[in-house]
């Protein structure tokens, strides 16, 4: 049913008043007009990454401050333990898929909303898909989710000739995190302030486990129940669906395997607890604390959308464990970050001799810096492209395998060598250029 002119006045005059008239904080360049608002209600395109605690809070708060064109997108399904924090889900709703729910409570919930969901990775969209939105709002609760997407957006910049950033390209994003009491909300203008990557060092280490390793030279317990995880469990689906860290039957059966392979390597404890944390990664939650980032992140869409307020300079940093402590600093952005600076990536190594293949695909996931899941090499030598490692296609794995257990001498690769690195943390490439700290270096 369509909204008359009369209610609609009424409904939306809380924001007439922020966008039809300046303000103490209004931007510099923003000027008053009942456009904005039509801007807002009928053309604006904002997608939303992620349905779980972060993500509904989003969606609600976009919606009902007039937002009516919003995508969101996640890969899972509901399960029991969302229903305590994620408030558009039912018991009803368990096992299926919280994009499609989310969506439609709201469209039934809120008049004119027209949330359109997509139950897939964030990895399955392309470029075009992206290149639709004002602006992107992301409730994750994965570092290298976040990073996936900055790399994406980043991918969309545009430069002219002389090099300089074509600002119609830019598209914010505005992303939210919580752990418990804590949280955090920044703003990223793609080519213009501190990317994700620029600031990893800020996120937890995460903690991955190189696939070469886990395969073929396993040393930790835990890299005994990642194989079981993402290598064995694939393979074989005992229960025929996806691994459910809630599960108890899964659990017991990922606990059984990797005992059995730990025992092959000698590699003592494997326990059943230890399982539960490897499979499952849990991230306390706080209802309250979601709501609140939630809230600051939509105020910054809003802000972005309209020109109405300067946007956040740039990062927010939430605490209440005890009393209620924020503040805002602004992260600077990195000269040689390995997604927005656009130049090779320099990796020293102390003796190329001794550093094997596999030793640098673990330095690339255990870095800081660079925090890889699983990443794949290419490159050139003598004008000819060669592959190093690739581990995510089965027939390439086995038949560059045998390039783990070989030094970057005997691979050909010199000192100044590029290498093309791809992995999951980033939808483009990254340039590596080695760098050999021994002086002359022959190559046999």
């Amino acid at each position: 049913m369509e909204e008359s002119k009369e209610s609609s006045q009424k409904r939306w005059s809380h924001l007439r008043k922020v966008l039809e008239r300046p303000g103490p904080f209004s931007h510099p360049e923003f000027e008053p007009s009942p456009e904005i608002l039509d801007f807002i209600l009928s053309t604006c395109k904002v997608l939303i990454i992620g349905a779980g605690g972060l993500g509904c809070e989003l969606l609600k708060d976009l919606a009902m401050m007039g937002f009516k064109h919003i995508h969101i997108i996640d890969m899972d399904v509901i399960d029991l333990s969302n229903l305590n924090r994620q408030f558009l889900f039912r018991h009803k709703d368990i096992g299926v898929s919280k994009a499609e729910v989310a969506a439609k409570y709201v469209n039934t919930r809120i008049q004119g909303c027209q949330v359109i969901p997509h139950y897939c990775p964030i990895q399955e969209k392309d470029e075009e898909f992206y290149r639709q939105f004002h602006v992107i709002a992301c409730g994750l609760d994965s570092v290298p989710a976040r990073r996936w997407i900055n790399g994406m957006v980043v991918s969309l910049l545009n430069y002219d000739e002389n090099g300089a950033l074509d600002q119609s390209s830019v598209i914010p994003l505005v992303d939210g995190g919580t752990e418990g009491f804590k949280g955090n909300a920044r703003v990223i203008l793609p080519g213009m302030t501190a990317c994700v990557e620029c600031t990893l060092d800020l996120y937890p280490p995460q903690v991955t486990y190189p696939l070469c390793t886990i395969a073929n030279t396993p040393r930790l317990p835990e890299h005994c129940i990642e194989y079981i995880k993402v290598v064995l469990w694939p393979k074989e689906n005992p229960f025929g669906v996806s691994l459910d860290g809630d599960d108890a039957q899964h659990l017991t059966w990922v606990y059984e395997k990797a005992f059995e392979r730990a025992q092959q390597f000698n590699i003592q404890g494997v326990t059943f607890r230890l399982v539960q944390g490897v499979v499952k990664n849990i991230i306390p939650a706080v209802a309250s604390t979601n709501a609140v980032i939630a809230a600051v992140c939509a105020t910054e869409v809003f802000k972005l959308a309209t020109s109405c307020c300067s946007p956040m300079n740039n990062f927010m940093v939430f605490n209440d464990v005890d009393g209620i402590y924020t503040y805002t600093y602004e992260a600077e952005k990195k000269e040689n970050c390995t997604v927005c600076s656009n130049i090779p990536q320099l990796v020293t190594i102390e003796d190329p001799y001794k550093m094997k293949l596999k030793d640098l695909i673990e330095h690339l996931c255990e870095d800081p810096k660079f925090q890889m899941k699983n990443p794949g090499l290419t490159t050139t030598v003598e004008g000819k492209s060669k592959t190093l490692y690739i581990p995510t296609i089965k027939a390439i794995e086995e038949r560059t395998r045998e390039n783990l257990s070989k030094s970057l001498i005997e691979l050909g690769l010199k000192d100044g060598q590029e290498l093309v690195v791809a992995d999951t943390t980033t939808p483009t490439s990254v340039i590596l250029k080695l760098v050999y700290s021994i002086g002359d270096v022959e190559m046999s």
